[in-house]
């Protein structure tokens, strides 16, 4: 069984980013197909969506399956906001030992402990023992098809 890890890391650049692109106004159909619309409500700059904290955010890429039940693939790019409070119920990118992890952080009967959102993995508890840090919460994902 394969863990997830953190395989790149970048930090947020939303000052010199000047990727903008079209946002138009009508909003595709999932279901039934609607009539067109070709009007541009405005420009829209990814970041401006994914990034609040621009100082305190950066984007890390995972590999690996213990998160899937979060929804959080092995290639997604997921952004990491350390301005965000670490509270239990959060996913964090946390340091553990030394080895950066993506995880849910639960307090269960005071006990700390680090979740997978997949059966296959044990929580790991965070004692005395082991040396944790947590990064960041994760604010958001970029999966590309």
């Amino acid at each position: 069984m394969k863990k997830i890890m953190i395989t790149d890391i970048k930090w947020s650049d939303t000052a010199n980013s000047s990727s903008a692109s079209p946002f138009y106004a009508s909003s595709p159909a999932a279901g039934f197909p609607a009539p067109g619309d070709d009007l541009v409500e405005k420009m829209l700059n990814v970041n401006d969506l994914l990034v609040k904290h621009p100082a305190t955010t950066f984007f890390v890429r995972v590999e690996g399956d213990s998160m899937e039940g979060a929804g959080i693939f092995s290639g997604d790019i997921l952004v990491v906001d350390r301005s965000e409070n670490a509270i239990s119920g959060k996913i964090v990118i946390a340091a553990v030992n030394g080895e950066l992890v993506v995880k849910r952080l639960a307090k269960v009967e005071g006990q700390l402990l680090l979740m997978s959102e997949n059966e296959a993995y044990a929580p790991i508890v965070i004692g005395e023992a082991e040396e944790c840090f947590v990064w960041g919460v994760v604010t958001g994902s970029v999966r590309q098809f």
